[in-house]
């Protein structure tokens, strides 16, 4: 069975690679088409091809090169007329589109199409932003949620018929363990004596930083980190954790991957007290290091939190949170056995081999109704 993948401006690298690499371990002839990661390395290649056809000349140009956007729009309709053109698979399996208004009418007439639904609506989307998930989604054979959350809101606000919507979870980021070249503990974060609480990925506004720091005025005994890359106003973040009677590290800045492991591995819990969200890449690096984590009760969250792999707290609720983390940071115990289940999850139900298998699944399903032959893994039909 050959299968493409298609995520244009490579907004998930490292969500595409891995499902690549598990469908080619699983017996499909697997290409990537994409275009160059312009923020660090991408995981490495493992049976599979990549084709970077999209964004070249923008590409090539850098992350800081002037007009950059002007420039990606000039090359987004020539390089999806030059996709359709050329598309060539059993399955073309989207991740994302770029410009999904103009894509949905761009795609190539290959069916059947599948896409990953890695981020359905807003919490409250207008009616715009739901007549163009209708139309985006509306037109593919099967769509894909990570978890029963974002597979009701596809059926329920978006409109889909249940029998073209299919839950396969997000595996866990286990690439991140076994990295080449793998980077010692930053500066910034050397030294800590006793139990760290860590907050990881791009500072927002909908994680619920406010809510954590409030929530650790209320913490002793451990330390904090806040780790990534903002894209919000970090200043009244610092201002709220000068309140904490424990210590607030900051690492804002752009986090590579060779220096992930070493924070996780340092890190005696990860707290996640988002606000909103469907998911999210950080929880699933949590799962894959064995990490106890607290997270917020929102989007699919709570599924995980259901398989004893992660300890629930509602959202902006700081009493909530300070009465989990409190805990955690006093019960090794606990956290042993939260981390224990977390890793259990991300051999099991979140493992890459666990997506691929169900992903297969659903492309045979397809392709069966269709009529349409392919070989199956080992030269059967």
């Amino acid at each position: 069975m050959k299968v493409q993948l298609v995520d244009p401006s490579a907004f998930t690298p490292p969500y595409d690679r891995a499902l690549a690499a598990a469908l080619a371990r699983s017996g499909a002839e697997v290409e990537l088409l994409t275009s160059r990661f312009l923020y660090g390395p991408a995981p490495e290649v493992d049976d599979y091809r990549v084709d970077e056809r999209f964004y070249r000349r923008t590409s090539a140009r850098g992350l800081d090169a002037p007009a950059r956007r002007a420039f990606k729009l000039a090359e987004h309709l020539p390089d999806m007329l030059r996709f359709r053109r050329d598309a060539d698979a059993d399955v073309v399996h989207y991740q994302w589109l770029t410009v999904p208004v103009l894509d949905a009418l761009l795609l190539p007439p290959l069916r059947p199409r599948v896409m990953t639904a890695h981020y359905i609506l807003p919490p409250r989307p207008s009616r715009r932003q739901l007549a163009g998930a209708r139309r985006l989604f509306g037109r593919m054979d099967a769509v894909v949620a990570h978890s029963e959350h974002g597979a009701a809101r596809l059926r329920d606000e978006v409109g889909l018929d249940p029998a073209r919507v299919r839950v396969i979870p997000h595996g866990a980021f286990d690439y991140l363990t076994r990295l080449p070249g793998e980077k010692p503990l930053p500066a910034e974060l050397e030294g800590a004596e006793g139990p760290v609480i860590l907050f990881f990925g791009l500072l927002r506004p909908h994680k619920g930083l406010e809510t954590l720091l409030r929530a650790f005025r209320r913490v002793e005994g451990a330390e904090l980190w806040i780790a990534g890359n903002p894209r919000m106003e970090v200043e009244p973040l610092r201002r709220l954790a000068a309140e904490a009677p424990g210590r607030v590290r900051f690492l804002t800045r752009f986090v590579e991957d060779a220096e992930i492991p070493a924070i996780f591995r340092r890190a005696d819990l990860v707290a996640l007290p988002y606000r909103d969200a469907e998911h999210s890449g950080v929880l699933y690096a949590g799962l894959a290091f064995g990490k106890p984590m607290v997270l917020s009760a929102v989007g699919g969250f709570p599924e995980v939190a259901a398989r004893g792999a992660a300890q629930l707290v509602p959202p902006e609720d700081p009493a909530a949170l300070a009465a989990a983390l409190t805990e955690l940071v006093g019960d090794k115990t606990a956290r042993t056995e939260l981390g224990e289940a977390a890793a259990r999850a991300a051999a099991g139900a979140y493992s890459w081999d666990e997506a691929a298998r169900q992903t297969l699944s659903l492309y045979r399903e397809l392709l069966d109704q269709r009529g349409h032959p392919y070989p199956l893994p080992g030269g059967s039909r």
